[in-house]
């Protein structure tokens, strides 16, 4: 019962102290809210006092500024006020100067009305004074005013007309005179910048040789060496007591050249035989033929001239190696497109038609086509083939007369053909004539059946004729010499004699005398 009585009690002992307690608390929380209360109170009458201060500055900065914006837009006001005033009076003034001048312009179409009455009065004592006096003198002249007109213009026309024509004659006089002496003048100013160095090439060239027993071994057993190169090129090989050199005559200059340079490879490799020399001979004409195109591509590069048939530019090439009395015929070309060219500058027409149709003029030279043609006409024709304009065409068929110039270009190009050759040294026209002639001479040969080449060599005093073994006999091949000896002698002019030798197998020697 103690130990139950002693927790009773010690339990309402705890109960009561944690009332006690509780109340304290509640009497301390409320202290505290109060004072909380009362802080927050002042805090607040503070921040009012400061807002309204606040708001009170704010006004009153508006408001200064609103007074200011007021002040500013009253100034404006006056002063468009005081313009507009200003501008009604000018307009016052304006308006009074109008009314003045408008009383003064009435006054003055008064005045001019009455002047104007009294001109016409005046107009019309004139007309009556011009008739009276048109018909006196119509009495006195015994013609009308409309006939003396007409017989003065009539006068005054043929007057006019004497003059005009004396005026277009002197005139046609002096543009005569100064377009002769234009003329001159361009000719002279294209001679002096197109003047060149004279070329003249002989039917020999010079093979240089290191000693006497390359010399031998060019010569071969028996001349077997000799006569095989002397028959695949077609040029006369000269071996003398010469030091140091061999001679390759003939006319034809590509014939020498491939000559040249088979012998310049044969000597460099050593082996030179028949079978060699056939080799080389025909590698070197190909290799020619590259070189006469690239030549031919060069020269059009170097004139500025495009876009021309490969054929066309291949036959340039063959210019390099082909003469025209003794000129150089891609040289003698080339002048001739320059002289063109500057021409054509001088008077306003196409240079570069011009530079074309001069450096073709003369391309009918070295065409193996259609041989008893004109050279101009066969040029003519080469030039339509290969799609060249028309004027191109006419300006080289008609460079000789031979045909009729339908283009400007065809008398420049003509005129640049003749100062090109007849400048001092150009031309020889033996080496010409002797060239035609034994040219003639091969072509007569080849024309046999059977034949397939044909040589004059020697200065033309002998004519070297390969007949195909299978096409002719030994027999017809003894004939065919005789054939040809009696046809050159009976169609050709020539000095002295000249020797036919048909090789085959077997060879048959006759003589034209």
């Amino acid at each position: 019962m103690n130990l139950i009585s002693i927790i009773i009690g010690f339990i309402v002992g705890a109960i009561i102290a944690l009332a006690v307690y509780i109340i304290l608390q509640k009497s301390a929380l409320k202290g505290k809210s109060e004072e909380i209360i009362k802080s927050a109170e002042i805090e607040g009458e503070k921040i009012k006092n400061e807002k309204i201060l606040q708001a009170k500055e704010k006004f009153l900065s508006l408001k200064s500024e609103h007074d200011k914006y007021v002040n500013e837009k009253n100034a404006q006001i006056r002063e468009a006020e005081s313009r507009v005033k200003q501008k009604e009076n000018t307009a016052n003034q304006i308006t009074a100067e109008l009314q003045k001048k408008n009383k003064d312009l009435e006054n003055i179409k008064l005045s001019l009305k009455g002047q104007q009455e009294a001109l016409s009065k005046k107009s019309e004592e004139y007309d009556k004074l011009r008739s009276e006096v048109n018909k006196q003198l119509e009495n006195i002249a015994g013609m009308t005013a409309q006939e003396a007109k007409t017989q003065l213009v009539e006068a005054m026309k043929a007057e006019a007309r004497t003059e005009a024509q004396a005026y277009i004659n002197d005139t046609i006089d002096e543009a005569r005179l100064n377009a002769a002496k234009e003329a001159k003048r361009i000719v002279i100013n294209t001679i002096q910048r197109t003047a060149t160095e004279t070329a003249i090439e002989n039917a020999v060239t010079t093979f240089p040789i290191e000693n006497d027993e390359i010399k031998g071994r060019i010569i071969g057993r028996e001349g077997r060496n000799i006569r095989a190169l002397e028959a695949a090129t077609g040029v006369e090989i000269v071996v003398d007591d010469t030091p140091d050199a061999i001679l390759l005559s003939g006319f034809d200059p590509v014939r020498r050249e491939v000559a040249r340079l088979a012998l310049h490879q044969l000597v460099l490799d050593g082996r030179i035989h028949p079978a060699r020399i056939e080799e080389v001979v025909t590698k070197v004409q190909k290799q020619l033929e590259d070189e006469i195109l690239e030549t031919g591509k060069r020269t059009c590069i170097d004139l500025g001239i495009h876009g021309m048939s490969m054929e066309l530019v291949r036959l340039i090439g063959r210019m390099k190696y082909r003469s025209s009395y003794g000129q150089n015929l891609l040289q003698h070309s080339r002048e001739v497109a320059n002289i063109s060219a500057i021409m054509a500058a001088e008077l306003g027409l196409n240079v570069k038609a011009a530079k074309r149709a001069g450096l073709l003029h003369d391309i009918g030279k070295v065409s193996e086509e259609d041989p008893e043609l004109p050279h101009a006409l066969l040029g003519m024709k080469l030039a339509e083939q290969y799609k060249e304009k028309p004027e191109i065409c006419n300006a080289i068929g008609a460079h000789h007369e031979e045909i009729e110039m339908t283009s400007l270009i065809a008398p420049i190009v003509m005129v640049g053909d003749a100062i090109s050759g007849a400048r001092p040294g150009a031309r020889r026209e033996v080496i010409e004539s002797y060239i035609k002639r034994l040219k003639g001479m091969e072509d007569l040969a080849q024309a046999y059946p059977g034949v397939t080449k044909s040589y004059a060599i020697q200065a033309g005093r002998e004519l070297r004729v390969i007949v195909g073994a299978d096409q002719v006999t030994d027999e017809e091949a003894a004939s065919l010499s005789g054939e040809i000896a009696k046809k050159i002698q009976d169609e050709m002019t020539y000095p002295g004699q000249v020797k036919i030798t048909v090789i085959r197998e077997t060879r048959s020697v006759a003589f034209a005398k």
